[in-house]
């Protein structure tokens, strides 16, 4: 495969993406693991049929599509003070369901959250990344006393596998903005 990481339709340790972040970012929106094809493409929610680039450019009154330019998209997150990351940093998986994650190694949450205190917002796209945040992250950061007054909210997963409509999920992602 050219363009990215391949991925292997066998079990296999996968490597996570690079947090999207900059200093002005107040929001965080967790995934839990990119699935084969963000993998693959080196992209946050890299599938097309993912909701989540349109809810993002919906929320914050986009005229227009999200770019096809994964920069661009990139760029109008951050534009909106959204940071992008997931929970995991590696585990072994077959596909891209969360349920066959084995194996789970967290990202380092405690200098992440040191190093942009402007974060005050955490939603987890899915109830997944809540599952595994607080399973995996929050013992680590309570025992470093880091990130306590962070606002933690679930919300319902922009995956193509979580079938309720787009507009049911928009209605619950609104507080995004609040």
């Amino acid at each position: 495969m050219e363009g990215g990481a391949a991925v292997p339709d066998r079990v296999t340790r996968l490597q996570g993406l690079p947090p999207v972040v900059d200093r002005s970012c107040t929001v965080l929106v967790l995934g839990s693991m990119p699935g084969v094809q963000s993998l693959y493409k080196q992209e946050y929610y890299g599938n097309p049929r993912n909701h989540f680039w349109r809810l993002l450019y919906t929320l914050y009154g986009a005229d227009a599509e999200p770019s096809d330019i994964y920069e661009e998209r990139l760029e109008f997150a951050l534009r909106h003070h959204v940071a992008l990351w997931d929970v995991l940093a590696s585990c072994e998986r077959k596909g891209s369901l969360d349920a066959d994650i084995r194996q789970p190694e967290a990202n380092d949450f405690p200098a992440f959250f040191q190093a942009y205190p402007a974060l005050q917002r955490v939603f987890f796209n899915g109830q997944a990344a809540e599952r595994m945040y607080r399973k995996h992250v929050i013992p680590v950061l309570r025992a470093q006393g880091v990130g306590a007054k962070l606002r933690c909210a679930t919300l319902p997963s922009t995956s193509p596998a979580r079938t309720i409509s787009f507009e049911a999920k928009l209605a619950m992602w609104r507080v995004l903005r609040s």
